[in-house]
């Protein structure tokens, strides 16, 4: 694997201190000399830095990924501007990936990062995921296979302790010198990283305060023991960040984050951000009132956050900076071909993977539409059935956050159905074409409100597409009416089979499109308690799968049309018919008989009259019993008259048969 050292920087690791003594005496006999009257020329530093990559190792410019290959090239064009450039990390590289390195369990991202030239990063908590000692083995080995350096440089974490004291667990800082300035970078993770991953794989450790690990390693590198390492500079790479991108906010968060950035020893110079996959630079007082760089470049590899310091080499004082983003894609950067191949191996590679048997389904579990995927705005197997598996993994016995009671699953982010086939097996890979996306799982408390805004949000008219229906977990159930008017178009919520209560507060899950506030869903920003599960959708997949013998598809009208309220027909109060009608209640001869009168009997006795009853009301058995004896008798009595009628005449006209 390609090996390299971005720009001219020497390296110094962890606890102890190695080459640059001959750049240092360099330096030392320059400012000695006669001649050393002339102003000292200050150092120029570029540093450039990740965060949350995610093993978005291939171009996405749709979520706004360059690729790693196009970083790379990045990087060189920073380097041929200032060879004292460093490209750092704020954690995150690996771990909820998309499926062609997490298929093959982040190798190709950490060869592809290494030959790009990242050369120090904080751990995040997804570099826990598999547990703490795949990181501290097979990862931090293929770290050092891949760049060249110590492994522990690229797994930074100062506030990483062995359960039940103080001592480090992983590698608290590295040292890089540029032109006799040394620069140390201190890494740390957020606290809450014991809540965000499997607790089997962290049960020998534990994460400290942010703050106080700084505070400590910052006084160990500026107390000028070189036996402890030493720094002109200090920078913190630190996985934590602020949910807000305005600078006032940032400053003013109330957290880990906000503590550390605000309280961290005035040694620091600049502090590089992640984890909340936010896109801010900001100058933020520190205990002493001075201002320091404050960033964090968005996300999967999109941004740089790029620091310039102007360093006194004589005395190590930062006399100038500057703080800024950088957006790779406007920039257009070429594939570097090295590391494109390393992509392309791995794509290749992913395809072979995927071929493995993941778990069975009973049916064809589709999304929505007359040919599945085309209507949006339709519930649909598929999307219920993810959002129950949302819920599932981050409510099961093996999921250390606080447990969610619904989730939420955007029809957008389904690209593939599942379908039975032969024999309803589903491969690796066809998992992970319905999630393509590798979003995490984000937990927040919304009320009952909340939720019933969510809802409304799903119809969007003016869009392209008008209406979006999530997928919904088990347990929960709307009805709707789509012809309602804007914001009144859900008419009816249950949560267990009671009505959802508007001023309660719901655990809720949904992926980190929808939390961020994707697809118009607003509110979804605005939830609370926000956390991440440390779980990608298509890890929760797999091991849903491997939970149940068989998946079926989850079921329709969770979301139901409203029915309208059913018309029951006023009765009518029919008046009791009079033997002899009266005569203003008989009917004129143009008139019509109604429902409620009495039937009336035609002049041709041979033709019966007939009754209209309304349906509603059916008529009376007896009453039609009675009608038709009377009428029979009539007619018998009639038919007699008339044959005795005709014997008479006979027998007038024919005398002989009176003998």
């Amino acid at each position: 694997m390609p090996k390299r050292t971005a720009g001219r920087a020497s390296t110094r690791s962890g606890l102890t201190r190695t080459a640059g003594a001959a750049a240092v005496a360099a330096l030392g006999t320059a400012l000695l000399a006669p001649t050393a009257s002339a102003a000292v020329v200050p150092v120029e530093i570029d540093l450039i830095s990740i965060n949350d990559f995610h093993g978005r190792i291939s171009e996405d410019l749709f979520n706004g990924s360059v690729g790693a290959a196009a970083i790379g090239t990045a990087v060189k064009a920073f380097e041929a501007e200032n060879p004292n450039t460093l490209f750092v990390s704020a954690g995150d590289n690996i771990g909820a990936s998309t499926f062609e390195s997490m298929s093959q369990d982040d190798n190709p991202t950490i060869d592809a990062l290494g030959a790009a030239g990242l050369s120090v990063s904080t751990v995040g908590n997804h570099e826990f995921d598999r547990g703490f000692d795949d990181l501290t083995g097979r990862v931090v080995d293929r770290w050092a296979a891949s760049t060249g350096l110590p492994g522990g440089d690229l797994t930074l974490g100062a506030n990483v302790y062995a359960k039940g004291n103080t001592e480090p667990a992983l590698q608290e800082y590295a040292i890089r010198e540029f032109d006799g300035v040394s620069v140390g970078f201190i890494g740390t993770v957020t606290e809450q990283t014991g809540t965000l991953v499997s607790p089997d794989g962290i049960a020998d450790i534990e994460f400290g305060s942010q703050v106080e690990a700084v505070n400590r390693v910052s006084a160990q590198l500026s107390d000028g023991d070189d036996s402890n390492g030493e720094a002109d500079v200090i920078v913190v790479l630190t996985h934590d960040g602020s949910e807000a991108e305005d600078c006032a906010a940032v400053a003013s968060v109330e957290s880990g984050y906000g503590d550390l950035i605000r309280n961290a020893s005035a040694d620091v110079d600049a502090f590089f951000s992640g984890h909340t996959h936010m896109g801010y630079a900001c100058q933020i007082a520190g205990p002493d009132g001075s201002e320091r760089a404050v960033l964090q470049g968005n996300d999967y590899g999109s941004t740089f956050s790029h620091v310039s310091l102007s360093v006194d080499p004589a005395t190590g004082d930062v006399v100038d900076s500057a703080a800024a983003l950088v957006n790779l894609a406007e920039r257009g950067y070429e594939a570097d071909p090295e590391i494109q191949a390393i992509v392309d191996e791995a794509v290749e590679q992913a395809e072979i993977v995927g071929g493995r048997e993941l778990g069975m389904i009973s049916d064809d579990i589709l999304r929505g539409g007359a040919v599945p995927g085309d209507d949006r705005g339709v519930e649909s197997t598929l999307g219920n059935l993810v959002a129950d598996v949302h819920l599932w993994a981050t409510s099961n016995d093996s999921y250390a956050g606080e447990p969610a009671v619904m989730a939420f699953m955007n029809p957008g982010g389904l690209r593939a159905d599942l379908l039975y086939g032969e024999d309803g097996v589903v491969t690796f890979k066809e998992a992970a074409d319905v999630q393509p996306f590798a979003n995490t799982l984000i937990t927040m408390d919304l009320t009952g409100a909340q939720i019933k805004d969510v809802l409304e949000e799903q119809w969007q008219p003016g869009n392209d597409r008008p209406k979006l229906h999530l997928g919904i977990s088990e347990g929960l159930q709307y009805w709707y009416d789509d012809a309602a008017e804007h914001g009144a178009h859900v008419t009816a919520i249950e949560f267990g089979g009671e009505p959802l209560d508007m001023d309660a507060t719901y655990r809720i899950v949904t992926n980190s499109f929808l939390a961020s506030g994707g697809d118009n869903f607003t509110t979804f920003a605005d939830g609370a308690n926000r956390a991440d599960s440390g779980q990608v959708d298509i890890d929760a997949t797999v091991a849903f799968f491997g939970a149940h013998d068989v998946v079926d598809p989850a079921p329709l009208g969770r979301a139901a049309v409203a029915e309208e309220p059913t018309q029951t027909p006023e009765p009518t109060e029919e008046p009791t018919p009079s033997e002899e009608p009266t005569p203003s209640e008989k009917p004129s001869e143009s008139s019509e008989p109604t429902v409620s009168e009495s039937p009336s009997t035609s002049a041709d006795p041979t033709v019966e009259p007939t009754t209209d009853a309304p349906s509603s009301q059916p008529a009376d058995d007896g009453e039609l019993a009675k009608t038709g004896a009377t009428t029979a008798w009539l007619v018998g009595a009639g038919s007699l008259l008339l044959v005795l009628g005709i014997v008479l005449m006979m027998l007038r006209r024919n005398p002989a048969a009176k003998h």
